[in-house]
């Protein structure tokens, strides 16, 4: 009895050592291999999210340069509007194509969001600080000139301009970063 039990373990020792190093080299190769796969789709994500984030940063400079006043300006001037028709048009058009690029705050910093909103409320206020100056069914080129005036003589530099230096700023971080 004691003859059999050692022929039988003579048998299964060996195979359950074969069994026990190839378990450990199938668990450490599928451990590998998870891994690879894993950094292959992080570096994927990777540059998808590089692509998603520059495209934010250009959406927010055309946003920016569209609301600079020479470009409301010359979307905006029709001789035949008032004053007051076109200082509404230009803030309208501020406020929805803030709207529609709303989304583009998930692809960028908090700071550079915050500095796109304040420069929106800057934009806004300085158009509706000129109309108001003006008498109500004045032209609209007097509120041109009303505006082109008020950006030359202020001193401080234009919002629109604070703005693209900030994206400026972070997209060039973003892009030349270290991998």
């Amino acid at each position: 009895m004691w003859a059999t039990l050692l022929d039988i373990l003579k048998y299964i020792l060996p195979a359950i050592i074969v069994l026990i190093t190839a378990y450990t080299l199938v668990q450490k190769f599928l451990i590998k291999e998870i891994q690879r796969k894993q950094l292959a789709i992080f570096q994927q994500n990777s540059q998808y999210t590089l692509q998603m984030r520059l495209q934010a940063y250009e959406r927010l400079v055309i946003f920016v340069e569209r609301m600079h006043p020479n470009s409301l300006v010359s979307r905006y001037y029709s001789q035949q509007s008032t004053a007051q028709d076109m200082q509404l048009a230009m803030v309208q058009s501020i406020r929805a194509e803030y709207e529609h690029n709303l989304s583009q705050q998930l692809y960028v910093s908090h700071e550079v969001w915050q500095t796109i909103s304040t420069v929106k409320e800057q934009e806004i206020t300085m158009i509706n600080r000129v109309g108001a100056s003006l008498k109500m069914g004045a032209p609209a080129a007097e509120f041109v000139k009303a505006l082109t005036d008020f950006v030359l003589t202020d001193e401080t530099e234009l919002p629109t301009a604070i703005a693209l230096e900030a994206i400026n700023r972070e997209a060039k971080q973003v892009l030349f970063q270290p991998s």
